[in-house]
């Protein structure tokens, strides 16, 4: 009886041996996410700031605010000087309306001019048949000939003056929009100060960039931050990337997209198991990380791989994951 007892007993430490024995992996490595370092845009107090560790944060959500007041001022002094510009304008209406009067007195005066120069022209006409039937003298003739030709002359020198007036008018025109083409040319400058100052303002708000949540908080509410300065860190970390190494043999045996396996610690000597598929794989071989153990243990040259795993909640960063395909 007790022989069999020894018997069992070496059965069961053999079985347990090949279980040992079968439970290798062809690599390992560390689980990684998508990390952003959220700086501040702006300079200023930070006078809102909801962010901890921890804490789940959506993508275009503000989750801070610098002081931006002076900025404010500086949008309304430039402002005040873009309406400045507008009193400055000039208009050529006071001296173009004198000259429209002018104008218009010059317009009847021709009108009155043409209503003798037809009167004329018919006594000339008249004169001129009664010469033909020998009915008048020729002089006569010749004197309302004299009248029409001076009245002709008239209609003209009052024609030439009024487009004498009428160029006035658009010279007078022409000056006042050169006159407000300079001050007006000083606008797009204050459009464009405008326009930096508001691009100032907006970066006042802290926006997270992506769903995720919050792992590290460098910052407190009230202090003063300048541009560049980093306030938080986020992860998206719905999907984790596991980093393994493979031998130059094993990388035979897999490519992109491949379905493959992800053991990672759950309890003494259990495994939790998710499925995951290789998105990336490096072109070039590097030496074995100190930290990684590959199932050949000698080579001294690796590849790296990344493997994209959905996270049920467990998985963490820098958890230890092994590989197998």
């Amino acid at each position: 009886m007790l022989r069999f007892e020894y018997l069992l007993y070496a059965l069961l430490l053999t079985l347990l041996a090949c279980k040992q024995e079968n439970v290798r992996f062809a690599g390992s490595g560390v689980f990684e996410a998508r990390e952003i370092i959220v700086s501040a845009e702006g300079s200023g107090q930070l006078i809102e700031f909801h962010v901890s560790e921890g804490i789940s944060v959506m993508a275009d959500s503000v989750v801070g605010k610098l002081d931006c007041e002076d900025l404010v001022l500086q949008k309304s002094q430039v402002l005040a000087s873009k309406e400045a510009l507008k009193l400055k304008r000039v208009e050529a209406t006071p001296e173009t309306a004198v000259i429209q009067k002018q104008i218009r007195t010059q317009q009847d005066q021709i009108g009155a001019l043409q209503i003798q120069y037809a009167v004329l022209v018919k006594d000339r006409d008249r004169v001129k048949k009664l010469v033909s039937q020998e009915a008048a003298p020729a002089k006569q003739l010749d004197d309302v000939q004299g009248s029409v030709d001076v009245m002709d002359k008239q209609i003209a020198a009052a024609h030439a003056q009024l487009e004498v007036l009428q160029q006035q008018i658009r010279s007078s025109e022409n000056a006042a929009s050169i006159k407000n083409r300079s001050i007006m040319s000083e606008d797009d400058p204050l459009q464009s100060q405008i326009a930096r100052i508001e691009n100032q303002i907006s970066n006042c708000a802290v926006v997270n960039p992506i769903n995720g949540t919050v792992i590290a908080k460098y910052v407190e509410p009230f202090e003063f931050v300048t541009v560049g300065k980093p306030l938080y860190k986020v992860a998206d970390l719905r999907e984790m990337t596991l980093r393994a190494y493979l031998s130059g043999d094993q990388l035979t045996a897999v490519k992109l997209g491949d379905a493959v396996t992800v053991r990672v610690d759950d309890g003494k000597d259990e495994f939790r198991a998710y499925d995951g598929v290789i998105t990336w794989i490096a072109d070039e071989a590097e030496f074995t990380p100190k930290t990684i153990q590959t199932k050949d243990e000698r080579a001294n040259l690796v590849y790296a791989v990344k493997v994209s795993v959905k996270n049920d909640g467990y998985l963490r960063l820098g958890m230890y994951g092994e590989l197998d395909f």
